[in-house]
């Protein structure tokens, strides 16, 4: 892949581009960030490629064009990436553990990521939190797709947690990982 410019009313937005293939963007918001979102068709099958800058950093504050390094080739932060950080999981796990007849919870997400009733009534059985292990099974997903469940849900508690962490705690780990780029 190579770094692409986009043509955009965010001057700082990156992508990496593929060679060859179909491509489609379309803008989208995450938070406060304004990100371009690219649709792909690789071998057949779609695939979503994000990646923005922080405000106020551009393209020339970069290594150099080629560059793969994290702060270079900044995406969408995946569930993995809040798994690292234990104070939000304690949010989360208080938000989504408890069961309530009219709130949803980490059973609904499991639900409708895949996971069967088999594996749900597992995970109730475990000593570990139910919502934990919802996350770290889902870890390769965009912290976007869990905001997307939270919006289908009415959990307009957590998707705010999650929001205020892409927000403010995503962009400060992302300089902490490479602070001579900003």
């Amino acid at each position: 892949p190579q770094v692409k410019q986009l043509s955009s009313t965010n001057p700082s937005t990156m992508m990496f581009c593929p060679t060859s293939g179909p491509e489609q963007w379309s803008h989208q918001t995450l938070g406060q960030q304004k990100m371009k979102v690219m649709r792909n068709e690789c071998e057949g099958q779609a695939s979503h490629v994000t990646l923005f800058l922080p405000a106020g950093v551009t393209k020339d504050q970069s290594c150099r064009e080629d560059c793969t390094c994290s702060s270079c080739s900044l995406r969408a932060p995946t569930i993995s990436d809040l798994l690292n950080d234990q104070d939000l999981l304690d949010v989360i796990r208080i938000k989504l553990d408890p069961c309530h007849p009219t709130v949803k919870n980490w059973r609904n997400f499991a639900s409708k990521w895949g996971m069967s009733y088999d594996e749900l009534c597992f995970l109730e059985q475990r000593p570990q939190s139910p919502t934990l292990e919802f996350l770290f099974r889902n870890s390769q997903r965009t912290v976007g797709q869990l905001m997307e469940l939270c919006r289908l849900y009415h959990r307009a508690d957590v998707e705010k947690v999650l929001r205020r962490w892409v927000d403010e705690e995503w962009p400060r780990r992302l300089r902490a990982d490479h602070p001579a780029h900003f």
